[in-house]
């Protein structure tokens, strides 16, 4: 088998394209989610601290040997948080929702044995009786 033919057959494999499907709604869910936080939640949250833009959030902690600041840029951090908080959120209520889905009603009766297991169950009672 050819080196071309055996790479054809992993990459058609269907776990394959559906992890790449994955990836490219996981990529486009970042880019929503990043817009969310960046342009929404951000801005909503920087009277309450004091500051219109999070990313310009930074300690000089030092100067350079070339005279320009050594910024410690904590707001870039900040919003990288806000943005995981937010993603690990949103994939637990799917997540939730999924199994929720899965699970049986608890108050649904559980079904009748089947007619084998009804004649196992007579065929152990008969032999029992012996």
């Amino acid at each position: 088998m050819s080196f071309a033919s055996e790479f054809k057959e992993f990459a058609m494999k269907g776990s394959v394209v559906d992890l790449a499907v994955g990836v490219v709604i996981g990529g486009a869910f970042g880019k929503i989610v990043s817009s969310l936080v960046g342009d929404v939640i951000m801005p909503a949250l920087s009277p309450l601290l004091g500051s219109v833009n999070f990313t310009s959030l930074a300690f000089q902690i030092a100067t350079g040997a070339d005279g320009k600041p050594v910024l410690l840029k904590y707001g870039t951090f900040l919003q990288t948080v806000f943005e995981f908080i937010i993603i690990a959120l949103a994939i637990f209520v799917v997540i939730k929702m999924l199994n929720k889905m899965k699970k049986p009603d608890p108050a649904a009766p559980p079904p009748p044995p089947s007619a084998t297991e009804t004649l196992l169950t007579q065929i152990r009672d008969q032999l029992a009786k012996r």
